[in-house]
Formats: structure tokens, C-alpha cells, sequence
């Protein structure tokens, strides 16, 4: 017998316009009901376990306690309870992470509202659900077919390396002695990049590089 009970969800996310938005538009759908919200991943495990929803969405980064983290608690005390991360992040390593993490499912934040719904009826079915271009990578990553380059744009190796420096706050001088290189390779390297990304100034590869995982934000 097939239930008509809307799916009782509870939303963890520290952006307190896009959390209330969501559960508005959320709760207008009679398939879905909005029971809780939580700023932060500890504020999520807790009211996971007094309220035991159906489903929880989940965004990574949060204050005090973020979504991978919050996400391998709730598995580990309501293993019965499915976590849907929902997140504007889409590196491969959160990615991995999340699933690590014994995530149900992985849906961007872009995705329109009907796919945030449908995803939510999935993973409260018991199955895994996937965003589009996440599932694309995943499979890419397990059959070979993408490479880091793939990922990062065309990037090599070394290039995404002195990006992460390069976002970590060192300037030429310290990429080039960390890497032992000279510092017109250095320059060389950040030219290539920067024309490979369409970027025009450090500020610019910062937020590329926190877009892709390659540093905490």
C-alpha cells in the first residue's frame, strides 16, 4: 500500500534566506512537510533525534558542525533516517566525502524545485539519487574517463597546485621556493592558468579554487 502522508523533512542550513525560502516553497508542495530547520549540523543531529524526520536536506558548510560531519552522526544514531545533501558545491571531493559519509543523495542547490522534491521522494524510498552533472563525474571517475584535467578545466597538475598556494595566501616568491622552481615559471604557469579559466586577477582564482574543493572555505 502505497502512503499519500507527505514526507516529513527537516532542512540544516546556515543561510537563514535560502533555509525559510526553501521550506516555504516546500511545505506549498502536498507531497512534503516541512517539520524543522537548523542553522548548523549540531542544531541538525539534535533535532534529528527528537523529531526523527523522513529526510534530511543537508548543506556542507556550516558553523560548529558541517554537513559531512553532521551527516555521519545522523547515519551512525537514526540509521533509518535518509540524508539528502544539498549544497551550490559540486567538487568531487565533497562529493566523495558526502557519500563516505552515508548520504543518501547529492542535489545542487541550481537544480529547480520539482528536482529538490523528486530527490526527496527518492531517498525516502530507499534509493540514491544523484544531481545530473554530480552522477556524470561519479561515473566518469569510476570508469577512468575523467581525468584531473577533465575536472579542472585543463588544468595540469602543477597549475592546480600552485592554485592551491595561490589561494592559500602565498605570493610568487613562496610558490616558487615551495615548489622549487623559479619565480618566471611561477608567473608562467599562473598566465596559463588564468587565460584556461578566463580569470583576471588572484581574487578570481581564489574563488574558482574554493569552488572546486581545492581549499576550505
Amino acid at each position: 500500500m502505497i502512503t499519500t502522508k507527505p514526507v516529513r523533512v527537516l532542512i540544516a542550513d546556515d543561510q537563514t534566506l535560502f533555509r525559510s525560502g526553501l521550506a516555504r516553497l516546500l511545505d506549498d508542495d502536498p507531497r512534503v512537510t516541512v517539520i524543522a530547520e537548523a542553522p548548523d549540523g549540531v542544531e541538525a543531529v539534535r533535532r534529528c533525534r527528537d523529531l526523527e524526520p523522513d529526510v534530511v536536506l543537508m548543506d556542507i558548510k556550516m558553523p560548529n558542525l558541517d554537513g559531512i560531519q553532521a551527516t555521519e552522526q545522523i547515519v551512525a544514531a537514526c540509521p533509518g533516517i535518509p540524508v539528502l545533501i544539498l549544497t551550490t558545491f559540486e567538487a568531487d571531493s565533497h562529493v566523495r566525502a558526502a557519500l563516505r559519509a552515508g548520504a543518501s543523495g547529492y542535489v545542487l542547490k541550481d537544480s529547480d524545485l520539482e528536482a529538490i522534491i523528486s530527490s526527496i521522494l527518492v531517498v525516502r524510498s530507499g534509493e540514491r539519487v544523484l544531481a545530473g552533472p554530480v552522477a556524470e563525474r561519479v561515473l566518469g571517475m569510476m570508469t577512468g574517463d575523467i581525468t584531473p584535467k577533465d575536472i579542472y578545466d585543463g588544468l595540469t597538475s602543477r597549475e592546480i597546485e600552485i592554485l592551491k598556494l595561490i589561494a592559500s595566501g602565498a605570493a610568487n616568491k613562496q610558490i616558487a621556493y615551495k615548489l622549487s622552481i623559479s619565480e618566471k615559471t611561477v608567473r608562467n604557469h599562473i598566465s596559463n592558468m588564468y587565460e584556461k579559466l578566463q580569470l583576471f586577477d588572484r581574487s578570481q582564482a581564489v574563488l574558482y579554487a574554493a569552488r572546486k574543493g581545492l581549499i576550505q572555505v
